[in-house]
């Protein structure tokens, strides 16, 4: 199973309904972990699907040698805003006794086969990040980047892994990179090659 975005064309009715693709089953969920993780929930089959595949866009995080329109498949998948922000920094769930499961900190683990798969069609690998809210600030991305080590977000991916590894199935990222981090004003976004890429990426699936 494929799950993507969407855009604004792709919400209600269509988006969390799964139209087979050749071998596959996409869904369009929106944007959003609520969105991404209901829609997967919603439709996936544990007895049919083999393995879930979160395919989106991504905001790629300053020093990283990742160009607007590179694909990266991820490494490990970081839920990297869920947990406290006290005056002393940022506490991830599993360290004040909430794990978001039976995984290592926020780290939602990739299927290593899947991984090597995908590595040869990508044009990278690495961790991504998974955020509720965007890097709209260099403060921000700076410290999401530095805490989790991910190059890149999105706002979809470990929330899809989330509930594949709670169901038993072999997840993947693959985020093609639209846009700069860092303050807003700043930021280069270039959607379409991101898409294309994407595009290109999944004709060879």
């Amino acid at each position: 199973m494929i799950t993507g975005l969407g855009g604004p064309d792709t919400l209600i009715p269509r988006a969390w309904e799964p139209v087979a693709l050749g071998r596959f089953d996409v869904v369009l969920t929106g944007i959003s972990k609520a969105n991404a993780a209901a829609a997967v929930a919603r439709v996936v089959d544990p007895g049919r699907h083999g393995a879930i595949l979160s395919l989106g866009i991504a905001g790629v995080y300053a020093g990283i040698d990742l160009p607007l329109g590179a694909a990266i498949a991820a490494t490990v998948s970081f839920m990297a805003d869920e947990g406290v922000r006290t005056p002393d920094g940022f506490i991830q769930c599993s360290d004040v006794g909430f794990p978001l499961g039976d995984f290592p900190g926020s780290a939602v683990p990739v299927d290593p086969t899947l991984l090597a798969l995908l590595a040869p069609i990508t044009d990278a690998t690495g961790p991504i990040a998974t955020v509720s809210t965007c890097s709209g600030t260099d403060l921000l991305a700076g410290e999401i980047a530095c805490r989790t080590g991910a190059w890149a977000e999105g706002m979809e991916g470990a929330a899809v892994g989330l509930v594949a590894h709670r169901l038993g199935i072999p997840f993947a990222e693959i985020r093609a990179i639209s846009n700069s981090t860092g303050d807003r004003d700043r930021q280069v976004w270039k959607i379409a090659p991101a898409l294309a890429r994407l595009s290109a990426v999944a004709s060879r699936l």
